[in-house]
């Protein structure tokens, strides 16, 4: 599971050192989904989704938006038809961000891949990515696992600290703590604008996704990615640059 990205002392960069420090670089990831999570058990536990249902869908789904979105349905009536069909549009970026880390993974054998795969999330891919993208040696598949242990670690115990106080503390959903997602996103998206490219597709697709925010389905999502890939490969291109 280990890609090393170059050779330096094994002792400085074995599989439990790279472990460890996915998991330290991911901390300031963990306080801003620590709010999100708590507001997923609470929304959850009012919408009527037993406790243990509401336990299994971040042990098995693992994804704070698909969830949010999935028990928002559930809540509505909605058939099962569209809730599987949003979810699947809410996820399709993983797809982008597993076609970004592939070059890094590719010597892990597929099965470990796959397992690997299931843990991904927007921090992991955001801590993993700066990682390699900074050159500094380090074992990619222990310091991918560390930071996705230690998200799906702090999902499950935020979801069950929100079941338990989604009753007795009411109106916790309106206090706004989903800001602290929000600052947490930005956190992740600035440190990696680097280039005009990258700037230039991340304000594209974020003035797209506010334009397209009332398409159903959560399609402007999809929009939005398309937008920005299409503008920043254009820059990219005029600049001379590879896309």
């Amino acid at each position: 599971m280990d890609n090393t990205v170059s050779s330096v002392p094994a002792a400085a960069t074995g599989p439990a050192a790279g472990f460890w420090q996915g998991a330290r670089d991911t901390l300031p990831m963990l306080v801003g989904a620590a709010p999100f999570g708590v507001i997923f058990g609470t929304l959850a536990s009012t919408a009527g989704l037993p406790v243990w249902a509401t336990m299994m869908m971040s042990l098995v789904v693992f994804g704070g938006s698909s969830q949010f979105v999935a028990v928002t349905l559930l809540a509505s009536g909605a058939s099962i038809p569209v809730i599987v069909a949003t979810t699947f549009i809410v996820n399709l970026r993983h797809a982008l961000y597993s076609a970004t880390l592939m070059p890094h993974v590719q010597v892990i054998s597929k099965p470990l891949r796959a397992f690997m795969a299931w843990f991904l999330t927007d921090e992991t891919f955001a801590i993993v990515y700066h990682k390699v993208d900074s050159g500094e040696p380090v074992r990619v598949g222990s310091y991918y696992m560390g930071s996705a242990s230690a998200m799906y670690s702090n999902w499950q115990f935020w979801t069950a600290v929100g079941i338990a106080i989604g009753q007795s503390v009411p109106g916790i959903a309106g206090w706004g703590l989903e800001f602290a997602m929000v600052a947490t996103f930005v956190g992740i998206v600035v440190p990696l604008l680097k280039s005009r490219s990258q700037v230039a597709a991340a304000l594209s697709a974020g003035a797209v996704a506010l334009l397209a925010n009332g398409l159903p389905y959560k399609l402007g999502l999809m929009a939005a990615a398309f937008a920005g890939i299409a503008v920043g490969m254009a820059v990219a291109s005029a600049e001379g640059k590879p896309s």
